[in-house]
């Protein structure tokens, strides 16, 4: 199973929830720039929580990434899931089944968040597509 790592830039945008949903959730944008052997861009919506202990909380999102993963081009989506329980995050990212296109048909795996002292984002992606070694 190919892994891969790089760096990753990202950006936040507040957008408005539904008018029942005020206070209980944030709704968030998402735009990142994917370097490394995923050159790609990622756009996204996330959906967040916070409880009233600090340090829990948790968000879901979808991402739609174009691009090239290893020179292959093509689309896939993430499905993001994050816990934080007091501090102790628990996070998945995988790749949502047949969503692949392009030369990234078949395309499955899972990715890791690495955020590094100072900020810096780093992503470790271990994926698997048809005929790749």
């Amino acid at each position: 199973m190919p892994q891969i790592e790089g760096p990753f830039q990202v950006s936040l945008s507040p957008q408005p929830v539904h008018a029942q949903a005020e206070g209980a959730f944030g709704r968030m944008a998402l735009d990142k720039r994917f370097e490394g052997a995923l050159e790609a861009s990622g756009r996204g919506e996330m959906l967040a929580a916070m409880s009233a202990v600090k340090g829990s909380a948790g968000y879901v999102a979808l991402e739609k990434v174009e691009g090239a993963l290893d020179g292959r081009r093509g689309s896939f989506l993430l499905l993001h899931r994050g816990l934080m329980d007091r501090g102790a995050a628990d996070l998945s990212i995988v790749v949502v089944p047949d969503s692949g296109t392009g030369e990234l048909q078949g395309l499955s795996g899972r990715m890791r968040i690495d955020v590094r002292e100072g900020g810096a984002h780093f992503y470790h992606f271990d994926y698997e597509l048809p005929d790749a070694s």
